[in-house]
């Protein structure tokens, strides 16, 4: 999944690849991760748009299919809902230096940023992301993701 954010695989294929029912894939993936799998790529997806919006001059129609989301409304609400920003304002207030980040956050102490507390809620993401990451050093992920390396790759 961290490999290609744009992957369309199901679910279905994803239980089928490694075999196991929809349900129990599911259920090893929230158990390992603390998360179940759709909630997972949807973090992975919003964070790859938000190092894209920061480091590209991509549109966010184009910042969308990047992470695979054909729908730019769709994919403006889920950024807007995971960061308090929309894309574009993310942007330009992150060009315009107004974004936490955590490089801010290191240096002015208070993990607020800009004080309206989206620097929190970007923090909160990041720390969730981590967490999932690190924890995914777990024998049936890593099964999980060794199996889907095989599918896709």
């Amino acid at each position: 999944m961290r490999d290609d954010v744009r992957g369309e695989l199901s679910l279905t294929e994803l239980a089928q690849s490694v075999n196991l029912s929809v349900w129990r894939l599911s259920h090893i993936f929230k158990s390992d991760v603390g998360m179940p799998p759709i909630r997972y790529l949807r973090l992975l997806r919003m964070e790859k748009a938000k190092n894209l919006l920061e480091s590209s001059f991509l549109s966010v129609k184009e910042i969308a299919f990047q992470v695979g989301l054909n729908d730019e409304s769709h994919f403006v609400r889920d950024f807007k809902s995971t960061y308090g920003y929309s894309p574009a304002l993310y942007r330009s207030q992150f060009k315009g230096g107004f974004v936490e980040t955590d490089e801010n956050a290191a240096q002015n102490g208070n993990g607020n940023g800009n004080g309206n507390g989206n620097g929190n809620k970007t923090a909160k993401v990041q720390q969730e992301i981590a967490r999932a990451v690190k924890q995914s050093i777990l024998p049936s992920l890593q099964l999980f993701i060794s199996s889907l390396a095989l599918l896709c790759g």
